[in-house]
């Protein structure tokens, strides 16, 4: 495997250090936070592996149809 040496200031290694657990490399805190995204499409995939009840399974559905006539507001940072 090859590396690459980058230097970042204090703050954003301070900021990357708190992310960091026991045992894991600053590279796998990267890639866990800036790597592959989830997607519908795996979401949908792993919904097939669990047995939802019709409350839930009906539940769900209210939200989504409420989410499309409401959309979420946009975060404020």
């Amino acid at each position: 495997m090859s590396v690459k040496t980058i230097t970042i200031d204090l703050e954003a290694y301070e900021l990357l250090s708190r992310r960091k657990r026991e045992g894991q490399s600053f590279s796998q805190v990267i890639k866990a936070h800036f790597g592959a995204q989830p997607t519908v499409a795996a979401f949908r995939e792993r919904l097939k592996s669990v047995r939802l009840g019709d409350d839930t399974l009906a539940a769900l559905e209210k939200l989504v149809k409420r989410r499309k006539r409401e959309p979420a507001p946009a975060a404020i940072v």
